[in-house]
């Protein structure tokens, strides 16, 4: 299992509008590759002055999901991003694998 994290960094005068755009139209759009099995939207418990800090977590199957969201989606999610939220956030992000996931109910 790959988890794609995306951690950004939001203004806090777009917040707002940056998370419900997030939750409406990107990440639905994200899911919608059926590349991923899941996702979870957070929001990072750290107070700053200038903004919010948010990590979006997917989940994929392999590497090989991965790299085709990489090479057939990402550039124009991306751009989509970049385009609605110029120098209003910043971002990166983390590839990681899953050694073990506990998947009891809570």
């Amino acid at each position: 299992m790959i988890l794609y994290n995306v951690t950004v960094k939001v203004e806090k005068e777009i917040e707002r509008d940056w998370l419900d755009w997030m939750q409406q139209v990107h990440i639905p759009d994200v899911m919608q590759t059926g590349l991923f099995s899941e996702y979870r939207l957070n929001r990072i418990l750290h107070e700053e002055p200038d903004g919010a800090t948010f990590a979006i977590q997917y989940l994929c199957a392999n590497l090989e999901a991965f790299q085709q969201y990489q090479r057939e989606h990402a550039q124009r999610l991306q751009k989509e991003h970049a385009q609605r939220y110029e120098n209003r956030y910043v971002a990166f992000r983390t590839l990681m694998e899953v050694i073990q996931q506990d998947k009891h109910d809570q």
